[in-house]
């Protein structure tokens, strides 16, 4: 028998030909007609559509953190509220769009949205920027599916570098303009914990603050008896060293280790880079102009060819963009630079570069629910003590 193929970009443009004709024919009312029950219910759930899609859109939208790239701040199962009004919110790229959904439908994987219409960057006014030490929702910048901006996948990571700063990691430590800056309360580092072979008791893990027993799941199918690998804070790193079991600890320097260093920003063997040390980069800012050459068109080379659409050439060590010589660049964006609070597993601006402000979607500002996913029982699972919270007060401000 044949397999039949469903061509769902198809099914997606049948389905919002006929929600178009059918929010049309609802609304549209004859003089003096009265609606029946069924309409009025039908009008009611197409306004709350409306309504939710508005709110989600330009006022705030519900986040779950996905991934322990900002533990021990926000964890994994976190359930957040993102303000957009808090630096403006944009104007969808994209308008016609399935609502509730982020880039693809819930059946078939057929993106969510349509292209018909295309918008360019707009935002509408906000109460404030961008701050170092803010939470922050952006679309992932290196994304290369092709889809708009606005449809890109969405992180969350915390703002150290702001447009115009000038960032260096030496030792772990961020310096902004010469500065050492005020670490996250929560920060984790990766730890080599080695022992005498007896298994961790995951109780009293939780107790001293760590809780990814999938990792620790993952270590022992890999053959990890005696060596093992916490993501874990400083201070939950001395209490570990108090286990019978455990025989030294030592805190990871990726300054020392043997890796791809092409796999750091800005991927290139001109730069020997770390996600330890790191820089001096310079974070352009909206009406900068940098000079540019051979030895660091690396550093602004995706900014200005991805970001900004311009067309960027290496020929025989001059710089040409457009098709013309060039030895500087003028910035039409202002620029960030993020990272996970979570040091040593985080993919962050350290290995990708750049978030443009087209690619800000809002402040995290609130923590409604949260949920372990590693406890089995059912009135544990619910981390109460996190709910209705601030993310301010949960993650700390730097």
């Amino acid at each position: 028998m044949k397999k039949i193929r469903i061509n769902w970009e198809l099914v997606k443009d049948i389905i919002f030909g006929i929600f178009t004709l059918g929010v049309w024919f609802l609304l549209k009312t004859r003089p003096g007609q009265r609606k029946s029950n069924l309409r009025e219910w039908v009008d009611a759930a197409i306004f709350a559509v409306i309504a939710a899609t508005i709110i989600r859109t330009f006022i705030f939208e519900a986040y779950t953190i996905p991934t322990s790239s900002m533990e021990k701040s926000l964890l994994v199962g976190d359930f957040l509220f993102v303000s957009k009004m808090s630096y403006g919110a944009r104007i969808p790229n994209t308008p016609l769009s399935f609502p509730f959904v982020h880039n693809t439908l819930p059946f078939g994987n057929a993106k969510s949205y349509l292209e018909w219409i295309k918008i360019g960057y707009h935002r509408l006014p906000g109460f404030g920027k961008i701050k170092k030490g803010d939470c922050v929702v952006f679309n992932y910048p290196a994304e290369t599916e092709g889809r708009p901006v606005d449809k890109k996948e969405n992180y969350i990571k915390r703002c150290v570098g702001t447009p115009g700063d000038t960032l260096k990691i030496i030792n772990q430590q961020v310096f902004i303009n010469g500065t050492a800056q005020k670490n996250p309360e929560q920060m984790q580092h990766a730890y080599a914990v080695f022992t005498d072979g007896s298994a961790f008791n995951f109780d009293a893990l939780k107790r001293i603050g760590w809780h990814d027993w999938q990792s620790m799941q993952e270590q022992l199918a890999m053959g990890a008896h005696e060596n093992y690998q916490f993501n874990i804070t400083e201070t939950t790193a001395g209490e570990l060293k108090n286990f019978g079991i455990v025989k030294a600890i030592e805190k990871y320097d990726f300054n020392k280790l043997s890796f791809n260093r092409t796999s750091i920003f800005p991927n290139s063997e001109k730069f020997s880079w770390t996600p330890d040390g790191f820089g001096p980069l310079y974070i352009p800012k909206k009406g900068d102009v940098v000079k540019i050459d051979s030895s660091n068109i690396a550093l602004y080379r995706r900014a200005i060819q991805e970001y900004e659409k311009n067309n960027v050439e290496e020929k025989n060590g001059q710089v040409w963009i457009n098709g013309t010589p060039a030895n500087s660049y003028t910035f039409k964006m202002d620029y960030y630079f993020m990272m996970g609070d979570n040091r040593h597993n985080s993919q962050d601006s350290r290995f990708w570069g750049f978030v443009p402000e087209d690619h800000i979607v809002g402040k995290a500002v609130f923590v409604w629910m949260s949920w372990e996913t590693n406890e089995s029982n059912i009135f544990k699972k619910i981390r109460w003590e996190r709910l209705f919270h601030s993310v301010s007060s949960l993650a700390g401000t730097l």
